[in-house]
């Protein structure tokens, strides 16, 4: 009896679709094994943005080994496009949804119900949406955000032996915790060193056209001219890191830019002078891993990945020994 109770109890606690599909023969899953499920995959920017193309690429690969019948879709990162844009899967009654977590816990939940009950299955990606995966269910590929900003700052103090009284000029995207966290984070770690910081607001329309932040942060590094580092929140912004230099008057290695992420742009920075460190967060992973964990739960019963996809630093001394893949877009 004892056993029986809990098969019943493990039954209950993994994640169930209420479509079925066909099953594997044999241990050899074969072709487009995941050819009958349908899913929504969101890239979270531009069809052509840097960090989505990466988060894409990675998508369109696990596509294309699964077999899974996938569309990806883009949000230009707005976050109520987002939010539009999954209640219209949900209604379409796909069967899984790889979401970008950014609208965070309370505007994704009732959506996310909504899916339960529906037997859509779901996963999350970039950004996690804790609150939503507690009561619903659905794994995290992603960065842990909560330490990534932090670990980020306490590495730009070792390398760069910065000390109290410097000053910092840090971007974060005040509007959103949940995704504001990392940037934050850096910010904690500053302040509690003994640094002064100026926060600049990440609006998300930055990611889609990152060349509106050249002169926001122009005004920053004029009203403070003692800045030593400056914290960029993300790719697609530090992907002008070098236009920021140069028009606020900086010369390579004048400035110290560290952020997130790499990208061609990025590689050039660094070869340059005009970024020194970014935290690597492999957003390949975060298209690939997904998709691949929405087939296996649909196809095999599975339970969800969950994956850390943070990587470590890449700086001005090990860059070379991912330029290639960055280049190619898959780092």
């Amino acid at each position: 009896m004892k056993i029986f109770k809990l098969l019943i109890t493990i039954l209950f606690l993994l994640p169930i679709s209420l479509n079925s599909f066909a099953g594997p023969t044999g241990q050899d899953l074969g072709d487009k094994w995941c050819k009958d499920v349908k899913m929504h995959f969101y890239a979270g920017g531009p069809e052509a943005g840097g960090f989505a193309g990466i988060v894409a690429a990675g998508a369109m690969n696990a596509i294309r080994d699964t077999g899974a019948d996938a569309e990806i879709l883009y949000s230009e990162w707005d976050f109520e496009k987002m939010v539009r844009q999954l209640r219209e899967s949900v209604g379409l009654g796909v069967d899984a949804i790889a979401m970008m977590g950014h609208p965070g816990d309370d505007a994704l939940m009732p959506l996310a119900k909504q899916a339960a009950e529906n037997g859509i299955l779901m996963t999350y990606q970039n950004v996690d949406p804790s609150g939503v995966r507690a009561r619903f269910g659905g794994g995290y590929v992603g960065a842990n955000l909560a330490t990534q900003g932090k670990a980020l700052a306490r590495e730009a103090i070792r390398q760069y032996g910065l000390k109290a009284g410097d000053h910092a000029i840090v971007m974060v995207p005040v509007g959103d915790y949940a995704r504001a966290q990392r940037e934050d984070g850096a910010r904690i770690i500053f302040e509690e060193h003994g640094m002064t910081v100026t926060v600049l607001d990440g609006q998300p329309a930055f990611a889609s056209d990152p060349n509106l932040v050249i002169p926001i942060f122009g005004a920053a590094l004029n009203a403070n001219p003692e800045t030593k580092i400056i914290v960029h929140s993300g790719s697609d912004v530090m992907n002008v890191a070098e236009g920021i230099a140069k028009a606020a008057g900086y010369g390579p290695n004048e400035i110290l830019q560290v952020g997130f992420d790499t990208s061609p742009q990025i590689m050039t920075a660094l070869e340059k002078g005009y970024v020194h460190l970014t935290s690597d967060q492999q957003p390949f992973l975060q298209g690939y891993l997904p998709v691949l964990s929405l087939c296996q739960t649909a196809v095999l019963g599975t339970g969800a990945i969950n994956q850390d996809t943070g990587a470590g630093f890449v700086d001005t001394n090990n860059y070379k020994a991912v330029k290639a893949l960055a280049d190619a877009g898959l780092r």
